[in-house]
Protein backbone atom coordinates (compact mmCIF):
# COMPACT_ATOMS: atom_id res chain seq x y z
CA UNK A 1 0.00 0.00 0.00
CA UNK A 2 1.35 3.50 -1.19
CA UNK A 3 1.91 5.97 1.93
CA UNK A 4 -0.05 8.88 1.61
CA UNK A 5 0.76 12.57 2.63
CA UNK A 6 -1.12 15.55 4.21
CA UNK A 7 -0.10 19.02 3.73
CA UNK A 8 -0.04 21.53 7.06
CA UNK A 9 -0.25 25.17 7.57
CA UNK A 10 -0.55 27.10 9.61
CA UNK A 11 -4.36 27.08 9.43
CA UNK A 12 -5.57 24.44 7.79
CA UNK A 13 -4.80 20.50 6.61
CA UNK A 14 -5.02 19.21 3.41
CA UNK A 15 -6.85 16.03 2.36
CA UNK A 16 -4.93 12.75 2.10
CA UNK A 17 -2.60 12.63 -1.49
CA UNK A 18 0.13 10.75 -2.82
CA UNK A 19 4.18 12.00 -2.06
CA UNK A 20 4.02 13.63 -5.67
CA UNK A 21 0.65 15.37 -5.41
CA UNK A 22 2.16 16.53 -2.31
CA UNK A 23 5.13 18.21 -3.43
CA UNK A 24 3.46 20.08 -5.96
CA UNK A 25 1.01 21.24 -3.79
CA UNK A 26 3.50 22.34 -1.05
CA UNK A 27 5.30 24.23 -3.96
CA UNK A 28 1.85 25.90 -4.97
CA UNK A 29 1.85 27.35 -1.43
CA UNK A 30 5.56 28.92 -1.32
CA UNK A 31 4.63 30.36 -4.67
CA UNK A 32 1.83 32.17 -2.69
CA UNK A 33 4.31 32.69 0.30
CA UNK A 34 2.72 30.15 2.54
CA UNK A 35 4.05 27.65 5.01
CA UNK A 36 3.56 24.35 4.24
CA UNK A 37 4.84 21.22 5.50
CA UNK A 38 4.42 17.27 4.14
CA UNK A 39 3.31 15.68 6.88
CA UNK A 40 2.83 11.42 6.35
CA UNK A 41 -0.97 11.26 6.82
CA UNK A 42 0.16 8.42 9.91
CA UNK A 43 2.00 11.20 11.20
CA UNK A 44 -0.75 14.15 10.74
CA UNK A 45 -3.49 11.33 13.24
CA UNK A 46 -0.69 10.82 15.83
CA UNK A 47 0.12 14.97 16.12
CA UNK A 48 -3.88 16.42 15.22
CA UNK A 49 -5.11 16.98 18.89
CA UNK A 50 -1.51 18.31 20.02
CA UNK A 51 0.21 21.34 19.66
CA UNK A 52 2.19 21.03 16.20
CA UNK A 53 5.71 22.26 16.31
CA UNK A 54 7.01 24.63 13.09
CA UNK A 55 10.55 22.86 12.31
CA UNK A 56 12.95 24.86 12.89
CA UNK A 57 15.66 25.09 10.02
CA UNK A 58 19.23 27.24 11.22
Amino acid sequence: MEQRYVIRTKSSVSESMTRENAIKEVKKYDQQGISAYIVSEEEEKRIENSKFNTPKWS
